[in-house]
């Protein structure tokens, strides 16, 4: 079996069909793109082919390229990785431009044969690259199917035409949100966008699509034929000027510098509107190299993509049978019960949702409601969809109605007591093979385990809040529990289309133990007298989605000293954070404790919109006449959360680092451009960050220490990825 196949009908059609082996959606190799095209050399030598339909196999049309062979073509180019790239992707771009030449003179433009692309879902990548170079674009009325160019998402753009393509039938400024965004549409608003040109019912998909090739329709594109002008103007011309200009702003009022591929992509567009159109693929090619070559753009790829997908498949899955959740007990209705019911039940899982009273359930139920009702507002759910989902959902106070449960997820307060008491009111009622998973950011799995009767059926399962928009899901394995258990949670996170990560227990798992130092870091610097405008543009222009004082604001101060009291008393002496507990503790004093109370770091309005940071911050802890670099303070922001990374490395709490990089960035947003931690340590290299820990530790502390592990690759040349990356594990 091979990936393309082509049948020529009697009409004079010949119709190749996308169809990978053993993928359940079509990604583009280097061997199937070689296979199309030598199946579009025969059509169109084939004197009784009148025309060309390219559709797929399957319910959807393409998710785009395996990434994979980005990476494989950069290692096997040798000394010189980047002309290697360049001509890969020239290749394609040969490839895609004959499609669309179809055999045309090139000098009057006459002749050739109509080739139509029929998609019967969703397309994306260069699932919409080779139908861009097209004729026709005809897609199913399939209201789930997305068409888009996702590429910027992962730190790469669309470098197989689409870009060059997109803004010469678009215009820059209607390109924009679907290129420097990755915006995807359904059929019907991708044709209203202009992205593609026909929406058809799904059972005449090819029909349609033969019936326009028979027309004898006119194929050459815009771009090929003289005086074209670009939509919306070129970049000289008044109205384009304007329009690159503001592209230009938006891209770094966005990316803040940090994100390679967004420039490199507005670039491409720039230089290429200003040449004809396969000088403009030549450079649209050049600018795609670059940001292949770019470390950031492989970490955000290996990251986001390839680590990403394995662990959501399983990569870390132990040894057992099936565990798909069939009936889930949900223990307690409030915000994190609510989030976790709705997910579960949107993912077609039978859910009871229990509180102490029927009102709170009730409320805890209406969650969903609101969310689906939320949906019907924009069209993407039918009442019919909201009856069911809703009709999954048993909110109640009776915990006998958890008999049939296999899987139990308690979300109830943050206290040992509580929780046990919970544990054992379950386990009267669930059978010997319910899995008991408590929710929680904090407290010991182990020790949450003693109130269990099987602590090998017990696991910790936490999620982020809001449940329903956070992606990943940090799965805790306690002293004693055993691969069941596991399984069971790992099936129940890619029920509920969420990303796992494992890890074993200790104080705060792996994502609370390096977003409190991070946050800490910056409550440290305003009371150095560090300005807090300073602190917090520093996190942003390293990546941090937000700055430190704006985090505590968004989780609660209140929440933040109820975690340090509890640190306190565990740690006693060894305690290290009194200098944030003062700034922390005064603030809650002062009752501002963020934006629950619109009040906190910033200053809010009555609506409880952000004005900026809160002038009395100044008043308590005056900033002081000598200020710091910007590197020196994010620095401090960076290494104070990757530093916990390595130990938590160090410790086995982390098992394996793709899950450290993965967790950081759907977690608490690490600086997405970087990796995540283990890969940032990768780019700036063992040695270099090695020495600069003994710099920030001779200037700032101990808690800057270059761990062991850190010390002995920085001594050794090592990378982390070749050490500890599954390559390495499998070698």
């Amino acid at each position: 079996m091979t990936d393309f196949t082509m049948q020529k009908d009697a009409d004079g059609v010949a119709i190749i069909t996308w169809d990978t082996v053993g993928k359940s959606m079509n990604v583009m190799s280097r061997d199937s793109m070689a296979l199309l095209s030598d199946l579009v050399d025969d059509a169109l030598a084939d004197d009784a082919i009148k025309g060309i339909i390219i559709t797929s196999g399957k319910d959807t049309f393409a998710g785009g390229m395996d990434l994979n062979v980005l990476a494989s073509i950069r290692d096997e180019s040798g000394d010189n990785p980047a002309q290697g790239l360049f001509d890969f992707t020239m290749a394609g771009h040969h490839m895609l431009r004959k499609v669309e030449r179809a055999g045309m003179d090139p000098k009057t433009n006459k002749g050739g044969k109509p080739i139509a692309a029929a998609l019967p879902g969703t397309a994306l990548g260069i699932g919409l690259e080779v139908p861009l170079a097209c004729h026709r674009i005809f897609a199913a009325d399939n209201p789930k199917a997305k068409i888009g160019l996702p590429e910027i998402m992962v730190g790469i753009f669309p470098g197989g035409g689409g870009t060059t393509r997109l803004v010469r039938k678009l215009g820059a400024m209607a390109a924009s949100p679907l290129l420097l965004e990755g915006k995807l549409n359904d059929p019907k608003k991708a044709m209203a966008a202009g992205v593609i040109d026909e929406v058809v019912p799904a059972d005449e998909l090819i029909a349609k699509a033969k019936e326009w090739v028979l027309s004898e329709p006119k194929i050459v594109k815009p771009w090929d034929e003289k005086g074209y002008k670009m939509p919306g103007g070129a970049p000289y011309h008044p109205a384009g000027f304007m329009t690159f200009v503001g592209a230009s702003a938006m891209v770094n009022g966005k990316t803040q510098g940090v994100y390679p591929a967004a420039k490199a992509l507005l670039s491409a567009v720039y230089e290429g509107a200003l040449v004809p159109f396969d000088q403009a693929l030549k450079i649209e090619a050049r600018w795609f190299t670059n940001v292949l070559m770019n470390p950031s753009s492989s970490a955000m790829i290996r990251s986001l993509f390839i680590n990403k997908e394995a662990l959501e498949k399983g990569a870390n899955r132990p040894e057992a049978p099936d565990q798909k959740v069939k009936k889930v007990g949900v223990i307690g209705a409030g915000m994190m019960g609510a989030g976790i019911s709705l997910v579960s039940a949107l993912a077609g899982i039978q859910v009871v949702l229990i509180d102490s009273t029927q009102e709170a359930a009730d409320k805890g139920k209406s969650y969903t409601t609101a969310h689906l009702d939320k949906g019907i507002a924009r069209k993407k759910v039918t009442e019919e969809k909201k009856e069911a989902v809703l009709g999954l959902i048993n909110a109640t106070t009776d915990y006998a109605a958890l008999e049939g449960c296999d899987l139990i997820v308690e979300a109830v307060f943050e206290d040992v007591g509580v929780k046990a008491e919970v544990t054992a009111k379950v386990q009267a009622v669930t059978g010997p093979d319910c899995i008991f998973a408590t929710n929680t950011s904090t407290l010991p799995i182990t020790e949450l385990a003693k109130a269990s009767n099987d602590p090998e059926k017990f696991i910790g399962i936490h999620f982020f809040s809001p449940v329903d928009k956070m992606l990943l899901v940090e799965i805790i394995k306690g002293k004693e529990t055993g691969p069941v258990a596991v399984a069971k949670a790992l099936d129940y996170v890619r029920q509920i289309k969420k990303t796992p990560i494992v890890v074993n227990d200790e104080r705060f798992f792996y994502a609370n133990r390096c977003i409190i130092p991070y946050i800490n870091e910056g409550i440290r610097m305003v009371k150095e007298g560090v300005e807090p405008a300073l602190i917090e543009n520093a996190a942003k222009l390293v990546g941090m989605p937000l700055g430190p004082l704006q985090l505590v604001d968004e989780t609660s101060v209140d929440l933040g000293v109820k975690i340090a009291k509890a640190t306190k008393a565990a740690m006693g002496d060894a305690y290290p954070d009194g200098e944030v507990d003062e700034v922390l503790f005064w603030m809650f004093d002062q009752e501002r404790l963020g934006r629950k109370s619109n009040a906190g770091f910033y200053a809010y309005d009555e609506k409880g919109k952000r004005e900026g940071l809160w002038e009395g911050l100044a008043a308590q802890y005056p900033t002081a006449e000598d200020q710091p670099d910007l590197t020196t303070v994010q620095h401090r922001l960076l290494f104070a959360q990757t530093l916990e990374a390595v130990r938590a490395l160090e410790e086995g709490v982390l098992e394996d680092i793709r899950e450290g990089d993965v967790g950081a960035i759907l977690g608490w947003g690490f600086a997405p451009w970087s990796g995540g931690p283990f890969s940032w340590l990768d780019i700036i290299g063992a040695p270099y960050a090695a020495e600069r820990c003994d710099q920030l530790t001779a200037e700032f502390g101990e808690r800057f220490k270059t761990p062991d592990l850190l010390r002995e690759m920085a001594d050794k040349g090592q990378e982390f990825y070749k050490r500890f990356g599954q390559q390495a594990k499998a070698a």
